[in-house]
């Protein structure tokens, strides 16, 4: 069923969120881009005319840029459609009784002929460059190409601490709650990537928020995934649409996904030789945790929890020194100087932050309720939050999202 429109503009599908599994061939093309928009009429022209220049280069004529507009009191779309006498590749699709930016990617994918489909923001923060290398990645049998800020050659502008720590505790919640998907990628809350047709054709979707990465993952037949860096801009012109309920309709899409619908099959195992050095590392740690732990507790007589606190934090020192100058060596190596290092310190002890929290609460369980020895239930405890610590420092892998300089 096709809602009516103006024969000028791209009729809007309605039904199910379901894209077909090929194009007509009489009028399939290699490529289909789709563009958001609400309020960017002044961003536009900008990004068309980039990417047509882009694209000409590599798949002339065989290709399509769609604007899918919600309504933008501003007009985007009557912009873009002013643009189709220059850029006749450009479709433009207004909606009208609908809202959000994950409905109007899928809504302009059931519109495209494209047998390569993809996404990219029009406020030019996603630079139009990287998608050569997208385009590459799934030509070279890529199922899905991601944009990623936490890869080499990544990284975000001009973010603040609060930002950067919203975004890093949204990733690693999703590990916590949906590991098959999150875990799969860097940057699951990219909004900038390119995807096979086939590997999400037929699929019933059901997009929460302004993200549907994750819904692409958790509900596709994702088997091979490529990720390229690239830096996260700062808007020139318009406004941010990032607003706290967009981070509500993120847990609530984690949760959705986590209990219906297809999810991908399990990660690929860790590499085994990180994994032992890692654990040869946490194992030194263990001797640090524990003759810290032993003067302070029974030589200092200061407090169990004080001791505990204490003797894990210079573990966690330890640990990390270590593993950034072997277990992690390759990312260390390529994020050079003091001021990355510190950056990748902090965010090493915000990790075991949360495995200190669980360590120092299962000691004092088993040690003042259960009764057991402190030092047994110390080890206990460390066993316990191992598994997490090697976890999400895997996903996250050292990386440090600053803007490459030069």
């Amino acid at each position: 069923m096709v809602a009516t429109t103006p024969s000028c503009l791209l009729e809007t599908p309605t039904g199910p969120l379901q894209i077909a599994p090929m194009a007509a061939e009489a009028t399939a093309l290699a490529f289909s881009l789709i563009i958001p928009t609400y309020n960017e009429r002044r961003n536009i022209a900008a990004i068309v005319d980039q990417l047509t220049r882009l694209l000409d280069q590599v798949i002339p004529g065989s290709y399509e840029l769609i604007v899918v507009d919600d309504d933008s009191p501003d007009r985007t779309w009557e912009v873009a459609l002013s643009l189709r006498e220059t850029y006749p590749h450009l479709r433009v699709m207004r909606r009208t009784a609908e809202r959000g930016l994950s409905s109007a990617v899928i809504r302009g994918w059931q519109g495209a002929r494209g047998q390569i489909l993809g996404v990219i923001d029009a406020d030019l923060q996603h630079p139009p460059e990287v998608l050569l290398n997208l385009l590459s990645a799934v030509q070279a049998d890529a199922d899905l190409a991601i944009a990623s800020r936490h890869v080499e050659g990544g990284g975000v502008s001009e973010w603040s601490f609060i930002r950067r720590l919203l975004s890093r505790g949204a990733q690693t919640l999703g590990l916590l709650i949906l590991p098959k998907v999150v875990g799969r990628v860097s940057d699951p809350m990219s909004g900038y990537f390119l995807l096979r047709r086939r590997a999400i054709a037929s699929a019933l979707l059901y997009p929460k928020g302004y993200k549907i990465l994750l819904e692409v993952i958790g509900r596709g037949q994702i088997d091979t995934i490529a990720e390229v860096g690239y830096v996260f801009q700062e808007r020139l012109e318009g406004e941010s649409k990032v607003t706290w309920r967009q981070y509500i309709d993120y847990l609530h899409h984690l949760v959705s996904l986590r209990f219906q619908g297809r999810i991908t099959p399990a990660d690929k195992p860790a590499p085994l030789g990180r994994f032992l050095r890692f654990g040869l590392v946490g194992f030194s740690g263990l001797f640090v945790d524990y003759g810290i732990f032993f003067l302070l507790f029974s030589q200092l007589g200061l407090g169990l929890t004080t001791s505990n606190v204490l003797s894990a934090e210079t573990a966690i020192c330890n640990n990390f020194l270590w593993n950034d100058a072997w277990t992690f060596a390759d990312f260390s190596q390529q994020q050079q100087g003091w001021n990355a290092r510190l950056k990748r310190f902090l965010k090493f002890n915000l990790i075991c932050l949360a495995g200190l929290v669980l360590n120092t609460l299962i000691v004092n369980l088993l040690f003042n309720l259960l009764g057991f020895n402190a030092y047994l239930a110390k080890f206990i405890a460390i066993a316990t939050v191992t598994l997490w610590n090697f976890w999400v420092n895997l996903k996250l892998s050292w990386r440090v999202t600053d803007t490459p300089e030069g």
